[in-house]
């Protein structure tokens, strides 16, 4: 069962590394949203096909886009948190308790 362990432990380490990653590139889209920038530029065309297919389905859920602030990114953040601090925190315990 060691060998199960190590695996949710290293499938774990990437689930992390990888919402880790997300979220600075919704943080970074967030701050690019904040100034107008060339939308040919390869940065922005990349921030925004990253995060458009999570971000626009919130944008049009919540009734918050009306208000002139964006929340969706917010929203989008605190999901990732959720998720670090809940599946990858499980997955360790889970793999600890089999190793």
């Amino acid at each position: 069962m060691f060998v199960f362990g190590n695996f949710l432990k290293a499938l774990a380490t990437i689930i992390d590394i990888g919402l880790t990653c997300y979220l600075w590139i919704v943080i970074a889209r967030a701050i690019v949203s904040w100034v107008n920038p060339d939308p040919y530029n390869p940065i922005v065309v990349f921030l925004r096909r990253s995060t458009d297919p999570v971000l626009l389905p919130i944008k049009h859920r919540f009734p918050f886009h009306g208000m002139g602030i964006d929340f969706s990114p917010l929203i989008v953040i605190l999901g990732i948190i959720f998720l670090q601090k809940f599946l990858v925190d499980t997955l360790y315990q889970l793999a600890l308790r089999l190793q």
